[in-house]
């Protein structure tokens, strides 16, 4: 049972990849059919259709290498040679013979002649050799685009001067925006300074001011004090003498004390012309 169980996996795998190979060659089979339809068009010059059946046939198998080289041999006699050196390229990349090939890198060095890069013609023409090394059109073709890259030769030189002023001009514009941005600095730097003097000159004008008020404030403050002490010393001198008396009344005073003073001695003398005589002699 075991042994059957293997035979029916054998068989239904080989059934499924029939069934992708029959759908696999129906699609290109289809797709085959487009690029004949393109062949016509394209032989009864009607660019429209060419373009249209090929882009169907390229739609359908995006492997089909002739559909690709002939879309490019539509644009190429076209004129349209960007497009068709796109199609010759993708063209390189699927076809599956030499002989594909070869004419596909072939074609790619007739654009880059007719773009003067004889450079990547030449390389492109040695492409083609590679794959068909017999091919006396391609021969010829390499030859002629030798000549005329010798004749032509790459302008490195001018374009390299030519990379190096935009360089050269391109740092001196960096270095110009990086000194005004210097100037600039150094500007609002000096203007800081200033400004800052300007505010430490005000500050210390203030300051003299306010030291000059503080000045006044303190002679102010000792007149107030010594004003005070009068003052102090004026009420103390009164509050000593609270009864002290006026000039006018002095001078009463003395005189009554005067007057007083004369009745006392009147009355003394008075006396005295009154006391009796003491003798001279001893009385025994």
């Amino acid at each position: 049972m075991k042994h059957l169980k293997n035979i029916w996996i054998v068989l239904f795998t080989v059934s499924i990849a029939f069934a992708q190979n029959k759908e696999a060659e129906k699609i290109k089979q289809e797709s085959n059919r487009y690029t004949y339809k393109g062949n016509q068009a394209l032989q009864e010059d009607s660019f429209s259709d060419a373009e249209a059946e090929y882009r169907k046939a390229i739609s359908k198998d995006a492997e089909n290498a002739t559909a690709k080289y002939n879309l490019g041999n539509a644009y190429y006699t076209n004129e349209s040679y960007a497009e068709a050196f796109n199609r010759y390229k993708q063209a390189t990349k699927v076809a599956l013979t030499k002989e594909e090939k070869h004419s596909a890198y072939h074609n790619m060095g007739n654009i880059f002649m007719k773009n003067k890069e004889y450079e990547k013609a030449v390389v492109a023409y040695k492409n083609a050799l590679r794959n068909n090394p017999k091919d006396d059109e391609t021969r010829y073709n390499l030859a002629l685009a030798k000549d005329m890259l010798e004749k032509n030769p790459p302008k490195d030189d001018e374009n390299k001067e030519d990379k190096d002023k935009k360089d050269q001009k391109k740092e001196d514009e960096n270095k110009k925006d990086q000194d005004d941005k210097k100037d600039n600095k150094d500007k609002n730097e000096d203007e800081g300074d200033k400004e800052k003097d300007k505010g430490g000159k005000d500050d210390k004008d203030k300051d003299g001011e306010g030291d000059k008020e503080k000045e006044k404030n303190k002679k102010d403050d000792k007149n107030d004090k010594e004003n005070a002490d009068q003052k102090d010393d004026k009420k103390q001198q009164q509050q000593a003498k609270p009864n002290q008396l006026s000039p006018q009344q002095i001078k009463s005073l003395l005189q009554a004390m005067n007057n007083a003073e004369k009745k006392t001695q009147d009355k003394l003398n008075e006396k005295k012309g009154k006391a009796i005589k003491v003798k001279a002699e001893k009385d025994w």
